[in-house]
C-alpha cells in the first residue's frame, strides 16, 4: 500500500456532505413530528435514518478506497490523528457533563434537600431523610431498589477489561505482521463486545422487571440510565467499528507500519473501557 509523497489529498465532487445534511435534517424533523403525535413522523424519521446510514456507508467506503489507493500523505495521517484526538476529547466532555450531573445530585443537591439539620428535613419532607441512592423527594415511599455491582455489572467489567487485553494482543500481532493471531484476537474482542451488550440488555430487563428501577425513578433512575445507556450506545458503535476493521484486516488493508484506521478504533475502544471503569465505581459501588 503506497503512500503519497507530499501534498494534502482533497476529494472533489463529493455528494456525501449534502446527503448527510438532508438525512440529518429529515431525522430531526421526523422525531419532532413523532413527538407531536403525527403519524407522518415515523416515515420521515425512517427516511432520514436510512439516508444517514447510506451516507456513512458510502463515505467510509470512499475513505477506505482512498487510503488503500495510497492517496494519503504523512500530513493527512497527522491530521487524521489529531482529528481522532479531538473527537475523543469531545467524548470526554460529553461523559464529563453526565458525571457532573451525577456528582451534583449526589453530593450537593440531595444533601441540601435533606437538610443538615434533621429537624429541617422533617419539616420539608414529612420526617423522611434524603440519602443517596434516592429517587428524590417527589418519589418518597416509592418501592424500588438500586442496581448493585454484583453480579452483572462486575461480570461486564471483567468482559470489557478482557476485551482491552485481546485488542492489545491483536495490535501487537499486526505490528509483527502475524495475520492469523491478529484476526483471531480481533474476533475474540468482537465477541466480548457483543457479550457486554447482551448482558447490559439483560441488566435493564432485571432493573425494570424485578427492581422497579426505571428511567422515571427520580434522580437515581435518570442518572443511572443516562450514564449506562449512553455508554452502551458507545459500546455498540465501537463493536461495529471493530467488525469493520476486522474485515479490513482480513482483506489485508493494514501494514505493520501503516495502520491508523486500526489505531483509531483501538483508541476509541480503550476510551470506552476507561469510561466504564468510572461508571462501575461511581454508579454501582459508591
Amino acid at each position: 500500500m503506497a503512500q503519497a509523497e507530499s501534498g494534502y489529498y482533497v476529494p472533489h465532487g463529493s455528494n456525501w456532505p449534502i446527503i448527510g445534511s438532508v438525512g440529518l435534517t429529515s431525522l430531526v424533523i421526523g422525531i419532532a413530528l413523532y413527538l407531536e403525535g403525527m403519524g407522518l413522523g415515523l416515515w420521515v424519521m425512517g427516511a432520514g435514518g436510512a439516508l444517514l446510514i447510506y451516507m456513512v456507508w458510502g463515505w467510509f467506503a470512499d475513505v477506505i478506497r482512498e487510503s488503500v489507493g495510497g492517496l494519503y500523505s504523512a500530513q493527512v495521517d497527522r491530521s487524521l490523528r489529531w482529528g481522532m484526538i479531538w473527537f475523543i476529547f469531545s467524548e470526554i466532555m460529553f461523559f464529563g457533563a453526565f458525571f457532573g450531573a451525577l456528582f451534583y445530585a449526589r453530593f450537593l443537591s440531595v444533601p441540601w434537600l435533606g437538610g443538615e439539620d434533621p429537624a429541617t428535613s422533617r419539616v420539608l419532607w414529612d420526617s423522611a431523610l434524603l440519602a443517596w441512592p434516592t429517587a428524590g423527594p417527589g418519589n418518597l415511599g416509592l418501592d424500588w431498589k438500586p442496581m448493585g455491582p454484583w453480579p452483572l455489572p462486575t461480570i461486564n467489567t471483567l468482559i470489557l477489561l478482557t476485551s482491552g487485553v485481546t485488542l492489545t494482543v491483536a495490535h501487537h500481532a499486526l505490528k509483527e505482521n502475524n495475520r492469523r493471531r491478529l484476526i483471531t484476537f480481533m474476533w475474540m474482542t468482537i465477541a466480548l463486545g457483543l457479550a457486554f451488550i447482551c448482558l447490559q440488555a439483560y441488566e435493564y430487563y432485571e432493573a425494570y422487571a424485578h427492581l422497579n428501577l426505571r428511567l422515571d425513578t427520580g434522580i437515581y433512575g435518570s442518572t443511572f440510565f443516562m450514564l449506562t445507556g449512553f455508554h452502551g450506545v458507545h459500546v455498540l458503535l465501537g463493536t461495529i467499528m471493530l467488525i469493520v476493521i476486522t474485515l479490513r484486516c482480513m482483506k489485508g488493508h493494514f501494514e505493520a507500519d501503516s495502520h491508523f484506521g486500526y489505531e483509531a478504533t483501538a483508541w476509541y475502544w480503550h476510551f470506552v473501557d476507561v469510561v466504564w471503569l468510572g461508571l462501575y465505581v461511581f454508579v454501582y459501588i459508591m
